[in-house]
């Protein structure tokens, strides 16, 4: 018989924010939210405080402003955020290898094998929450199950600060009581037809018969649906998961129309996501354009290159190239560039040279790629040294340069 997994789910309490009143002690107590500070920007996190008044993550900052008039409001500082975030992820993996992040602030831990040294489950998540706070002075929650979904759950359930552990076998009665749409994948439009059939708890949902729930969902949400809902979710904790897509994008204090303003944009994004793709030592073949209207209503188009890049140059007038089938009749409220299709550059590299045939024993780049090559690497080394605005393209002299 397989023994059971014990899978611990760690969340930082409300991290962007509590990062600041780490920082900036004046502010403990007080209602921060950190997001984009002009009327058009976006909150990223609230504090327990603020969030006492309405306020929660992917808020409109004008809808922030107008619930918590006193809230502190501050930029983000992802640079501290990212600083941090590595110090307490240092610190889980003193507990175990199998660490799967999911973003800055959270992780899935697998210690099944770490119980024989350090203990229970609980007894590893208390001695990580006491670790983090002592050497980070920053609270963290833990959920502890032997499926991932509890255990996420379980972490959820017991915030700020908390610690709620599910008993081995025990994920289908600890589900069953939670309101439905606590379950993955079901958003407005699948809790409503799940209602309509009498599912208004997990437990109901479980109960239900696989036909009734196909007929209302479908055959396939139903199958995966029904499956979490009885305690079933297979998945491992996966320490190798890799980045999907890097990019950047921008929402604009003021709507912009015109394909040249908008041109400007695309290029500031692309310089942002070359220089990131450098940073991490990958390269992407798949380019992605995004727009999104004064009406919120949004369109991506997606071109695939011959080879996987990093330069700013050749995202950018890809980018610009999708942007001219783009309809621009409407004002645009946010503009964005995404890199996919990642690979290592050592990787990219092997590919290329299979591409040349059969003979071709290494990469070769013309005399234009390998310069191109050269000088992004100049240019990155000078904005390592001097700062982000130190050089850039004289398209954007004078322009406050973006994180």
């Amino acid at each position: 018989m397989q023994r059971l997994r014990t899978i611990v789910h760690m969340d930082l309490d409300a991290f962007f924010a509590s990062v600041e009143q780490l920082d900036r002690p004046e502010l403990r107590g007080r209602p921060v939210i950190v997001g984009g500070t002009s009327g058009r920007g976006v909150v990223c996190a609230a504090s327990y405080e603020a969030r006492r008044f309405g306020v929660r993550s992917a808020m409109p900052t004008a809808r922030a402003l107008r619930l918590c008039p006193e809230g502190v409001f501050l930029p983000p500082r992802f640079h501290r955020y990212s600083e941090l975030s590595e110090r307490v992820f240092a610190i889980f993996g003193r507990f175990t290898p199998l660490v799967e992040g999911l973003s800055l602030d959270e992780a899935f831990l697998d210690v099944t094998a770490s119980r024989a040294l350090h203990g229970s489950g609980a007894d590893i998540a208390r001695a990580i929450k006491r670790q983090v706070r002592t050497e980070c002075g920053l609270a963290v929650s833990a959920g502890i199950a032997d499926v991932k979904f509890a255990a996420k759950i379980a972490t959820d359930v017991g915030k700020p600060d908390g610690l709620v552990e599910v008993p081995p076998g025990g994920a289908a009665a600890f589900l069953a009581p939670l309101p439905i749409g606590r379950l993955w994948g079901v958003g407005p439009v699948t809790e409503r037809a799940l209602r309509r059939i009498g599912a208004s708890t997990i437990g109901d949902l479980a109960r239900l018969p696989g036909s009734a729930v196909a007929a209302a969902v479908g055959a396939s949400a139903a199958q995966h649906l029904k499956a979490l809902a009885e305690g079933d979710d297979p998945r491992e904790v996966d320490p190798g998961e890799e980045a999907k897509s890097v990019g950047a994008e921008d929402t604009f204090e003021q709507d912009r129309s015109g394909r040249e303003p908008l041109a400007r944009e695309l290029l500031s994004q692309a310089v942002r996501v070359g220089r990131r793709l450098r940073a991490a030592g990958l390269e992407g073949d798949v380019v992605t354009l995004k727009i999104k209207y004064s009406d919120f209503t949004a369109i991506t188009r997606r071109t695939t290159l011959a080879a996987p890049t990093d330069d700013d140059r050749l995202l950018f007038h890809t980018a610009r190239g999708q942007l001219d089938r783009v309809d621009l009749s409407r004002p645009v409220r946010l503009t964005g560039i995404s890199v996919s299709g990642l690979v290592p550059v050592e990787r990219a590299a092997r590919s290329l040279g299979e591409q040349l045939g059969l003979f071709a024993a290494a990469r070769v780049e013309d005399p234009e790629a390998a310069r191109r090559r050269s000088l992004n690497a100049a240019v990155d080394a000078l904005r390592d040294r001097f700062g982000d605005g130190a050089v850039g393209p004289a398209d954007l002299a004078g322009r406050k340069p973006r994180r």
